[in-house]
């Protein structure tokens, strides 16, 4: 059981990074560092997009208009530490 809590806590951590990612990518192709009519960017965006997007959306959408902030990634890796943390104090020292 530890084994499948030790993969949650990894595919977590992974997610993070995600996210994190796909906020930086969003940020070069807003101020045109990063073209998107390169394959391979197009490629990364639309994986980082498809992957982080129905995570973010429902947050966006229940999120106040906050002009162009938008820090629906940042309330999502509060969320993911918060489980992490619930996982390694209350749950995973009580598996046996």
């Amino acid at each position: 059981m530890r084994a499948l809590l030790d993969v949650i806590l990894i595919v977590l951590q992974l997610y993070i990074w995600l996210l994190i990612a796909s906020a930086i990518l969003s940020w070069l192709i807003a101020f045109n560092v990063v073209n998107t009519r390169n394959q391979f960017v197009a490629m990364v965006g639309d994986f980082l997009w498809r992957i982080t997007e129905p995570v973010l959306r429902p947050i966006r959408n229940m999120m106040p208009n906050l002009g162009g902030i938008d820090i629906s990634p940042v309330i999502v890796i509060l969320i993911i530490i918060f489980i992490q943390s619930v996982i390694t104090r209350y749950i995973y020292p009580n598996v046996f």
